[in-house]
């Protein structure tokens, strides 16, 4: 599975992904019973959970956050993404259609 493009923005060039702290994760794997896009993963010889795919997050999606009881996940900024993406968006009106 891959990033789908946010608004016809190529979804790697967006930073929006969780962090998760390795010294507060204990492995406990709810971020993966919530996030359905296949963003985590359990290391198991970690026993710590990984964002091996980043980009299939959905932008501005941190409902898997609240479900973490260690506090161990993080997201951006929404407002600086949100700002982010609109200054994408509005570069993007500016271009001519052949180049995109």
């Amino acid at each position: 599975m891959t990033g789908r493009p946010y608004m016809g923005i190529p979804r790697e060039k967006i930073s929006w992904s969780p962090s998760i702290d390795q010294d507060k994760c204990v492995g406990c794997g709810k971020c993966l019973e919530v996030c359905s896009n296949e963003v985590y993963l359990l290391d198991e010889a970690a026993g710590k959970m990984k964002v091996p795919n980043p980009n299939n997050c959905v932008v501005l999606c941190d409902k898997c956050a609240p479900f973490c009881e260690q506090e161990a996940i993080s997201f951006p900024d929404k407002q600086e993404t949100k700002k982010t993406i609109g200054q994408m968006l509005q570069e993007q009106r500016q271009r001519a259609p052949g180049e995109r």
